[in-house]
């Protein structure tokens, strides 16, 4: 007789099944017997498998599993146990050797470093974030503001005592921060469980539980749902490149390669000491389709950053000649990866057309943004890495040697439009002595912070959705470190790390406030240069607009010496009001720019027609805004 789980084991090992956490783990159920709980595991190679715990006292022989009609999965119902009872599976290879497993799609486990699966039922959490996803549903997510804080959820915020603040911690101090901080999404690391803290989370041992570090499943639920109810979105940052080689995890499951590629040249990532997914493998394919759509389903995930995308890419990512086997076309290109790719973003928009896919892909691939149907890999964004690199690289520099690079300002409008883009300055690039984002920026102390406003304004203006990773909005000296908290008390007690935080708060509502610097971001249409080529003085400035027409010029100096005679180039003559000014003394500048009104005359400079005379300070950043006619005869009849 035909069972209930034939139909979707037949798409799972067909590659199509997005849903397996609907029948694989551990699920509570009633029965005859009384109320306990199947498991099912798929394990082919294995001689058996059994259920261990402590309700069995570990005895691999008290609960023996069954194979299912496919000859590969294996299926048993427990009668008495109970939520948070712990369990691994008792693998038994061909060899005899008996393998000690975590679940592959367990939902909750033991903390670290403890490595046993836990029971636990994700049903039953009431959501309170309808209105949300009703009002998320009838925007666009391009042509909206994109203001993305990154997080680690470790690391924020300790106790006094240096312990972990829970999800439900994090709800009450979190949610609120970065609300009153005025961004609109917020980004995880990762939050799948993961044994060593040093790894970041980037080493996944269960892919469907959120780290018990922190809470259970339906803590982490609470802060997402908090998060909605307060109009901020949530992604996450996920893994599906590669998988550590801990004794409990998905490493050689069975006793033989069997999520990970069996193909030498396939198989590892050795400069990581991981093992890479096999992407021409069908249950493989189904495994990590689910588990994305499972924090869309489950978490309401508002997004995925997909971690590592060029590692999937190439097949000689990371190897030396002699070490990499090419595709059957004797390209360099991973074409199961590839399809893998498209097959996930299909299967994510199909059932969550709201979601944001993006890519964190650190090469020239083209087309990433773009649907597979013309060739792309299907994703909504990706990170700008090039933008990262030269900007980063730039604002690094003594302001005398600047005007040589001044091209690392500019050369990212080559290419804004081909695909849609993330600004990102991430964990990545305050880590490892490359120095946190305020220490980057040369000068003296004073000189820094003014740097830092300088940069922030430049990108906020810049086309791209936003990402900046937590500390920077305060200044934080220190690089990051995933052992401590960040040090709050800087902007606390010392009064440029507070004003700093001011600047961003408010900078964040000129962003969110002001469509021209988020409506058109895949044309020229919003973007226009003004002054692309003021090398010798460090100045670049630039127009956004919006579809209403309306317009803000950004003007933003990086040089170490004010421009008092600067002449800044426009096409239309009249009044221009200044709406924000990274200069003022409340964000800690100098406040040398007194006026607010500035009329162009009629003298050409930068190509244009008009100019308008600015004194314009040093490492500072100016949005202008043209007055209409009107209300520049309101303010003359006023005057009068």
């Amino acid at each position: 007789m035909q069972k209930e789980t034939d139909f979707p084991l037949y798409l799972y090992h067909h590659g199509k099944n997005d849903r397996i956490y609907e029948i694989f783990g551990a699920h509570p159920e009633t029965r005859a017997e009384g109320t306990g709980y199947i498991f099912r595991v798929w394990a082919p190679h294995a001689r058996s498998v059994s259920v261990v715990g402590d309700f069995n006292g570990w005895n691999d022989a008290a609960n023996v599993m069954e194979r299912m009609v496919d000859g590969e999965t294996f299926e048993l119902f427990i009668a008495g146990v109970k939520q948070y009872d712990t369990y691994k599976y008792c693998v038994v290879a061909q060899d005899g050797r008996k393998l000690m497993k975590a679940d592959p799609v367990g939902f909750h486990t033991e903390t670290p470093p403890k490595t046993a699966s836990k029971l636990y039922d994700l049903e039953g959490y009431e959501w309170g974030d309808g209105e949300y996803f009703s009002a998320l549903e009838k925007r666009s997510v391009y042509s909206s503001p994109v203001n993305i804080y990154e997080v680690n959820l470790l690391s924020w915020k300790r106790h006094e005592d240096g312990n972990f603040l829970s999800y439900r911690d994090l709800a009450k101090e979190l949610v609120p921060y970065v609300k009153e901080m005025g961004y609109t999404h917020v980004e995880f690391m990762p939050v799948t469980e993961y044994p060593f803290d040093g790894s970041w989370g980037y080493q996944v041992t269960g892919y469907y539980a959120v780290t018990s570090r922190l809470g259970t499943p339906h803590d982490f639920m609470y802060l997402v749902d908090e998060f909605h109810k307060a109009g901020i979105g949530v992604i996450l940052d996920w893994v599906p490149a590669h998988f550590p080689k801990d004794a409990h995890g998905l490493y050689e499951f069975d006793g033989m390669p069997l999520y990970e590629s069996s193909q030498w040249d396939r198989m590892e990532h050795k400069s990581w000491g991981t093992r890479r997914f096999d992407y021409g493998r069908e249950e493989v394919l189904s495994f990590l389709i689910s588990d994305a759509c499972f924090f869309f389903d489950k978490y309401h995930a508002d997004g995925l950053r997909v971690d590592a995308v060029a590692s999937m890419l190439y097949l000689d990512y990371d190897k030396k000649e002699g070490e990499w086997v090419p595709n059957i076309y004797g390209e360099n290109k991973n074409l199961e990866a590839i399809a893998f790719l498209r097959k996930l973003n299909e299967a994510v928009f199909l059932r969550f057309p709201y979601a944001l896919m993006i890519a964190e892909e650190s090469t020239a691939w083209g087309l990433v943004t773009k649907p597979g149907s013309v060739g792309g890999l299907g994703f909504n964004f990706k990170w700008n890495m090039g933008w990262m690199n030269d900007v980063l690289s730039y604002v690094s520099l003594n302001p005398y040697f600047r005007m040589g690079c001044h091209n690392k300002l500019t050369f990212s409008m080559m290419y804004a439009f081909s695909e849609n883009y993330v600004l990102p300055i991430s964990h990545d690039e305050v880590v490892h002595g490359k120095c946190s984002l305020i220490n980057k920026m040369p000068g003296e102390y004073g000189e820094k912070f003014a740097g830092v406003r300088a940069f922030l304004g430049y990108m906020t203006a810049h086309p791209g959705k936003k990402l900046n990773f937590m500390g920077y909005e305060f200044g934080q000296f220190k690089e990051w470190d995933y052992r401590e908290g960040l040090e709050f008390f800087l902007r606390d007690r010392y009064e440029l790390h507070g004003k700093l935080s001011v600047y961003v708060r408010e900078l964040n509502e000129f962003y969110r406030s002001t469509p021209a610097f988020y409506e058109i971001e895949d044309s020229w249409d919003g973007f226009e240069w003004l002054a692309p080529d003021d090398a010798d003085r460090n100045i670049v400035s630039f127009l956004r607009r919006d579809r209403a027409g309306n317009e803000v010029i950004a003007l933003v100096s990086f040089s170490g010496a004010d421009a008092d005679d600067y002449m800044l180039g426009v096409d239309k003559k009249g009044k221009y009001r200044l709406a924000f000014s990274s200069d003022s003394p409340k964000y800690g500048g100098d406040g040398k720019l007194k006026k607010r009104v500035f009329s162009a005359i009629k003298r050409p400079s930068h190509g244009k027609q008009y100019s308008i005379p600015i004194a314009m300070p040093k490492f500072s950043c100016l949005y202008l805004v043209r007055e209409a006619e009107e209300t520049s005869q309101a303010a003359r009849s006023n005057r009068k």
